[in-house]
């Protein structure tokens, strides 16, 4: 099958968040089963170039009908790790990607709408007839409608779309004007409620509704974000065109790269360990606490690792520092905060807690850091608000790090309570709670403490269990090849 992924990131080379690191995984693991993979990113000035190998110059006067006129783009050819990657390249006055910034434009609805544009252009100029094009996130939401309205008529018939929503927070909101820059035109059209128009304004239409109403299949990042995304605030305003469309839409739980987070072969680790030869995962722990000048004793290692905005729970983060340090466990954070607020939070709890032997806070994000900590923990807090997948449980449950998570999105379908989920004990893995406040939080890390103290071998049983599930990309591979297959016979 040749496939195709729109997309406006992909890791290493372009990477803000998630969307990257699926772009990079789910490609790879459907090139590996034979099938033909490529991605089109738009080429940005800060990019990683030094990720990219061989690129060069694949498509020279590729003109993109643009407000009555064309813009002229280049579009490059490079491989990322293996996958075939073209990167659009505009040439205007605008210049789109040529920003020193991948979002945060005051534009940003026309830059992606225009990559949409020129993704087809190319598309269709090069001659490429893809089975399927993937799309990605509100900035390609565009893409399905201007191939069913435009493109379909001009040679792209047999094209079929499966749109992967990651974020429902931000859908890209626009209005007449991308309507005239695209070609679209026809606003009477486009701002009928069943078409374009947003669910909660009327004044304006909606990137990512457009993908919701004109791909053949739609998608969001676990089973439980979709029914979140369905029936609670978490569509943020969509979920009556999600139950529209209800019989073409659903949840794929995203995968993680096991070439990269798998203890067995981490090059980042002081020691290397899988299920067999657990216990080196205790050299981690040490070199963790020489890393911080942590006290060594038999204390339990509590870790929070990634963003710090307020999708994650900024209250119940400085909270859970404060209450593991008062039952007896040790507690690391490795956090960008996402704005100055934030790090100032942050900065207050460093200053709070920086004089205990117990406690480190690290603000900003180090790669090779977060493999130690993730190695070295024995326990990761993730109280997220809301959670589409996550992967910060799915990383510590390859590496024996038992999660204590929030029950909601991707986290509820991944991790399974030690006491209290209805499955089987060999499957239980972490240790969950529901309400966002301090007492839920407090409950789950009270148990997780006891767990380690009282009963370590119950602990270590939920440690392999974590270690034996399968959270690559090998079922979400299968369960995308599956939808595919439905939407090229429909």
């Amino acid at each position: 099958m040749y496939i195709v992924h729109v997309a406006s990131e992909c890791a290493p080379v372009a990477k803000v968040g998630g969307l990257a690191d699926v772009i990079f995984g789910l490609s790879w693991e459907h090139s590996i089963r034979g099938n033909d993979v490529e991605i089109i990113i738009p080429k940005y000035d800060c990019m990683r170039y030094d990720q990219i190998w061989g690129l060069t110059l694949s498509f020279n006067d590729l003109w993109v009908p643009w407000f009555g006129g064309a813009i002229h783009c280049s579009v490059w050819f490079g491989f990322v790790h293996g996958r075939k990657c073209f990167f659009i390249e505009p040439h205007s006055n605008d210049n789109y990607f040529n920003r020193n910034t991948f979002y945060g434009c005051n534009d940003d609805v026309m830059r992606y709408a225009f990559f949409c544009k020129a993704a087809l252009e190319f598309l269709q100029k090069s001659g490429k007839q893809p089975d399927i094009i993937h799309c990605h996130d509100w900035q390609t939401g565009l893409l399905p409608v201007m191939l069913a309205e435009i493109y379909q008529h001009h040679g792209m018939w047999r094209q079929r779309v499966c749109y992967t929503i990651h974020n429902f927070k931000h859908q890209g909101i626009f209005g007449h004007d991308i309507l005239a820059a695209t070609g679209l035109g026809r606003p009477d059209y486009y701002f009928s409620p069943t078409q374009l128009r947003d669910d909660c304004n009327a004044s304006v239409l909606n990137c990512m509704k457009g993908g919701i109403v004109y791909s053949n299949f739609v998608t969001t990042v676990s089973p439980k974000h979709a029914w979140e995304a369905r029936y609670t605030g978490q569509g943020h305003g969509l979920g009556g065109t999600l139950h529209t469309h209800q019989g073409k839409f659903g949840g794929v739980l995203n995968g993680v790269d096991y070439n990269t987070w798998n203890p067995e072969i981490d090059s980042y680790l002081v020691a290397r360990y899988g299920i067999d030869n657990i216990d080196e995962k205790y050299k981690n722990k040490d070199a963790l606490r020489d890393r911080f000048w942590l006290y060594k004793s038999n204390k339990p290692i509590i870790s929070y690792i990634g963003r710090l905005d307020e999708q994650k729970g900024l209250g119940l983060i400085c909270h859970a520092a404060h209450y593991a340090l008062s039952r007896g466990a040790q507690f690391v954070l490795l956090g960008s905060p996402s704005n100055n607020a934030t790090f100032n939070q942050f900065a207050h709890l460093r200053n709070q807690l920086g004089q205990s032997v117990d406690c480190h806070i690290e603000l900003g994000f180090n790669e090779e850091l977060s493999h130690l900590i993730y190695s070295g923990s024995d326990m990761v807090v993730v109280p997220s608000a809301f959670e589409p997948c996550g992967l910060t449980q799915l990383i510590a449950l390859r590496y024996g790090t038992v999660p204590i998570v929030r029950s909601v999105g991707g986290l509820a379908d991944t991790v399974f309570d030690k006491d209290y989920a209805h499955i089987d004990m060999s499957a239980r893995n972490g240790f969950t709670f529901n309400d966002l406040n301090n007492s839920g939080l407090e409950s789950a890390m009270n148990r997780a403490i006891g767990l380690y103290y009282d009963y370590p071998e119950e602990f270590r049983r939920l440690m392999i269990n974590g270690m034996h599930a399968d959270y690559s990309w090998n079922h979400p591979g299968t369960h995308y090849m599956n939808i595919y297959d439905l939407i090229r016979h429909k």
